[in-house]
């Protein structure tokens, strides 16, 4: 079985306990930390290796670094091929700083964007446009809604139900 889809069933099981899952994830979250705030220190840096080799590395169990390989997936430069990872598959940790940056404020993950090391890549004012544009790129804004008696946007001077609206 690929590693994704044994980390998937233990971290999202729907029947195991809720506290053994808690403790999981609190485990797996310092665990995260840990691993970024090492990578953040060279942060050019591209660390290669297979799966457990980098387990090894960064002093995880196979299964959480499965689980940090899937969550960093979509900030990397080149991704993984995390479906059908084993043990011995070559992976890349090469990552794109504001992708990763917004990537954790999209993910609400204060522990990861406030690490230490982002203070050495970008600087404050740098943070806090990546941090803007994250949360501006999934704001939802309806527009504004037009009714029959308001002046028909088009410019024309005329009721919006005698122009653009008629027929509608």
């Amino acid at each position: 079985m690929a590693l994704l889809k044994q980390w998937r069933d233990m971290a999202y099981s729907e029947t195991a306990n809720k506290g053994d899952l808690q403790r999981l994830w609190t485990k797996y979250f310092e665990k995260e930390r840990d691993i970024y705030a090492e990578l953040l220190k060279n942060p050019d840096e591209v660390v290669n290796g297979t799966v457990k080799e980098l387990a090894e590395k960064y002093g995880v169990d196979i299964m959480t670094m499965t689980g940090f390989l899937d969550g960093i997936n979509d900030s990397l430069k080149v991704q993984n091929p995390i479906e059908e990872m084993e043990e011995d598959t070559q992976v890349n940790l090469g990552f794109d700083k504001e992708l990763l940056y917004k990537n954790m404020v999209a993910a609400e993950a204060d522990w990861l964007y406030n690490l230490e090391a982002w203070k050495d890549i970008f600087d404050e004012d740098k943070r806090k446009a990546l941090y803007k544009e994250q949360k501006i790129s999934t704001t939802i804004v309806k527009p504004e809604k037009i009714y029959p008696n308001d002046p028909c946007p088009c410019g024309s001077g005329k009721k919006y139900k005698k122009c653009c609206g008629k027929n509608k």
